[in-house]
């Protein structure tokens, strides 16, 4: 199978823009992924599968400075809503049709989705922003309208705006800062409401809860149809309440249904560790997935039956609990919660970190 690339190339910096369901791992990008931290949803394999069941394909582009990378963008290619629910083979097919670009880590919306060396100064961190896009450009064609930054960190704001591009505050990330000698410091400062939440579901003789990492006992369409469901009812949930934006039910939705394939990409993995729920039959109530690295956590999936099927209230709030007892046993310096149901986080302590979209019209990108 022929892989398509464009490359825009300079005595510095090399922008090759890949399309995962086609193109073989760039070299070195495991030795990236180590040096900048990045997490699990950047894995080669898991960005694959992402791509595969999309309706909107993610793109990646791999900046290099002689064979080392110093940066990557993850893109997805949007398409017509009225487009089918699988994209074509080739991101290049119907280069003259409208379109746009998003720079978003859906999965994983309090992290950006540009990940540049440390190393690289404001300057050289400006034009590597300007040469993705010029590569994007040409990989994508005439019809591209222009790159939307979602959820970008406020740090890299300066290498993003510029003369007729836009930018504004968006909903920030839920970040817990662990400041707690042992989980009683932190359970101290709970809430009655939540106390008793916790304390109910631990006295639910029904209730059996299991958590591990690189699970190989969980089914994992199983898993996708619990989550799919439950992502479904926050998006009606959001419309009614008009609350398209702290949900994500967009009113230009990018998003596509998780893949069973995804998450056993996902939950198989050493850093990534499932909690399940289920009742005494074995249903599953529940379940969520926390990356974990010695820089930090993050809760990740959470979905639920609703109690009108079974399922048991609040039962989030001991996902949340136990994520934090992980952060603090285990000494990790942060827990990160996403961008939805922010004054349910507070409940736990959480504090907020900024976040910011940039909007770059195609008539400024690569300027």
């Amino acid at each position: 199978m022929v892989t398509m690339k464009v490359t825009e190339r300079s005595t510095d910096v090399e922008v090759e823009v890949l399309d995962p369901r086609t193109a073989a791992e760039p070299e070195g990008w495991r030795g990236f992924l180590r040096r900048a931290r990045l997490r699990p949803v950047w894995e080669y394999e898991v960005l694959r599968r992402e791509a595969w069941m999309a309706k909107n394909p993610a793109v990646l582009a791999v900046l290099r400075r002689g064979e080392e990378i110093v940066g990557a963008f993850t893109v997805m290619v949007c398409r017509s809503w009225r487009a089918g629910d699988f994209a074509p083979l080739s991101v290049r097919r119907g280069r003259f049709r409208p379109r746009w670009a998003e720079a978003y880590l859906w999965q994983l919306s309090g992290y950006p989705a540009v990940a540049l060396d440390e190393r690289l100064d404001g300057v050289e961190r400006r034009e590597a922003v300007r040469r993705f896009e010029r590569a994007l450009c040409a990989r994508l064609g005439p019809g591209l309208l222009g790159v939307i930054y979602r959820a970008m960190n406020p740090e890299l704001l300066p290498a993003l705006e510029g003369r007729g591009r836009m930018s504004r505050e968006i909903d920030p990330a839920a970040v817990l800062a662990n400041e707690y000698t042992t989980v009683d410091d932190w359970e101290r400062a709970l809430g009655d409401e939540t106390r008793k939440t916790l304390r109910d579901l631990h006295e639910d003789e029904d209730l059996r809860t299991e958590a591990a990492s690189a699970r190989q006992d969980l089914d994992c369409h199983e898993l996708a149809m619990l989550l799919n469901a439950h992502r479904t009812r926050q998006d009606e949930r959001a419309w009614a309440g008009g609350q398209r934006s702290r949900f994500g039910g967009l009113h230009m939705d990018t998003r596509s249904p998780i893949a069973p394939s995804y998450l056993d990409a996902l939950v198989r993995r050493p850093d990534v560790i499932t909690r399940t729920y289920r009742d005494g039959s074995g249903r599953l109530l529940g379940f969520g997935t926390v990356f974990d690295a010695d820089d930090g956590c993050a809760l990740h999936q959470w979905a639920a039956l609703p109690s009108a099927r079974g399922g048991r209230k609040g039962l989030y709030v001991d996902f949340y609990a136990r994520g934090v007892e992980h952060m603090i046993t285990q000494g990790r310096p942060e827990l990160t919660a996403g961008r939805a149901m922010l004054e349910n986080k507070a409940a736990f302590g959480f504090g907020t970190r900024s976040l910011v979209s940039v909007a770059v019209p195609r008539p400024v990108l690569g300027r």
